[in-house]
């Protein structure tokens, strides 16, 4: 067995973009703490015909086929029962990055998605290398597809998949509950007046953020709609992300009922949420877990099956989302939940309990032997200057719509 002698390594995959944005995440996290990481994304190191058939079949399968998705998700979530089978798969298209690891010899590994736990575990198995080996699991929910014996330390979201890891044979000291590790960005209070000013929007107007990555060009258009039909006085950011097309198809969309904006590729998703009162869009472990590190209430619409609707399935629990199944009734469900104060108070207050956007930093403390992590720390506070807790009404502005290029260089203009 050799004793790694080589850097951090942070590994993920190119599977939906949450794997990704919670490696980067570490890394930053890493470098602050005085150490240095590596980002390997582990789908580079793999045969061609397995990358493309990895990463664009779930893609196909969440844009086209989703409850083809759940189906899957739900037929392997059968804990310890596959491993031999996927581990021989899984290694035959691998060599690549097997190769990558004994050549690099990491003193330290931590991994956001379950492919690179599965090889690093497997190779300590085998005695080939012998690294300390950590796994965030990037949703709420834990999918037996994260189940390996032999990790030093499981990295979870919430009490509850503790317990559930715990009872499936995941011995309990090895498991912390710090939650998922974003940017660490978040960690930094911006007042929701000054960050509004700072993005160009209208600092006394109940804001709607659409999180638009994770659907279909056809089902935005008719959000977008749908949320033209609030009758509360609104303005409506809509984040596309790379998605140059769908930027393109909103920004055509005219003047509506509401003031738009249109942003593409952001470095400043932290400032978005903290301009925004709510946050509609999909369940994905990450942008849910950016969304409570600002305290954030969260409109759930159409969760893809699988993953997020066991996300969605904690965040109702938790009392800091509702669920739209229905696009029609979209309208409907966030002019009830803006003219209930007190309900949206008490939302708002339990995803401020809920968030830690210090996740990232906790993961590097424990891993690096630094101590616990800070227990009972305080709600997430959102200063708000004379911006209301509770969204008010206000004299509708002008109505037009404002569109950010995707790609644009990071700074105002580009959200």
């Amino acid at each position: 067995m050799t004793q790694g002698r080589g850097s951090v390594m942070v590994l993920s995959a190119a599977s939906g973009a949450g794997h990704v944005r919670a490696a980067e995440a570490l890394v930053s996290a890493f470098a602050a703490a005085g150490r240095k990481a590596r980002h390997v994304e582990v789908l580079g190191y793999t045969n061609p015909l397995f990358r493309k058939i990895y990463a664009d079949l779930y893609v196909e399968l969440v844009n086209r086929r989703p409850h083809l998705l759940g189906l899957l998700y739900d037929a392997l979530d059968r804990p310890w029962e596959f491993q031999k089978r996927r581990l021989a798969l899984d290694r035959l298209n691998t060599r690549p990055l097997v190769r990558l690891l004994k050549e690099e010899n990491p003193s330290l590994a931590v991994c956001t998605h379950f492919l690179p736990a599965e090889i690093l575990a497997h190779l300590r198995r085998k005695k080939i290398l012998e690294v300390p080996i950590g796994v965030v699991v990037t949703d709420f929910d834990a999918h037996a597809m994260w189940l390996y014996r032999g990790v030093d330390w499981y990295f979870v979201a919430c009490e509850e998949t503790k317990v559930h890891l715990s009872e499936l044979g995941i011995p309990q000291e090895t498991i912390h509950v710090t939650g998922i590790p974003i940017d660490p960005a978040f960690s930094v209070q911006k007042p929701k007046r000054e960050a509004r000013l700072g993005l160009g929007l209208d600092p006394d107007r109940t804001t709607v953020l659409v999180s638009a990555g994770g659907f279909g060009v056809g089902p935005v258009d008719s959000l977008v709609r749908s949320l033209h039909q609030v009758s509360h006085p609104l303005q409506v950011v809509v984040i596309c992300g790379r998605n140059a097309q769908l930027a393109r198809r909103l920004a055509a969309f005219g003047e509506g009922a509401h003031p738009m904006r249109v942003v593409g590729y952001t470095t400043e998703m932290d400032a978005w949420m903290a301009a925004s009162d709510l946050l509609v869009g999909k369940a994905g472990g990450l942008t849910s877990s950016e969304a409570l590190a600002r305290g954030l209430v969260m409109v759930i619409v159409n969760p893809i099956p699988g993953q997020e609707e066991r996300n969605s399935d904690h965040l109702l629990e938790d009392g800091v989302a509702i669920r739209c199944n229905n696009l029609p009734a979209l309208a409907y469900k966030i002019d009830a939940l803006l003219g209930d104060r007190d309900r949206y108070a008490r939302m708002r207050k339990a995803a401020s309990r809920a968030g830690r956007p210090d996740a990232a930093r906790d993961v590097v403390t424990i891993m690096s032997g630094s101590g616990t992590i800070p227990r009972g720390r305080a709600p997430v506070r959102n200063p708000l200057e004379s911006v209301s807790e509770t969204p008010g009404t206000r004299r509708p502005g002008s109505p037009g719509t404002r569109m950010t290029p995707p790609g644009s260089p990071p700074g105002r203009s580009a959200g």
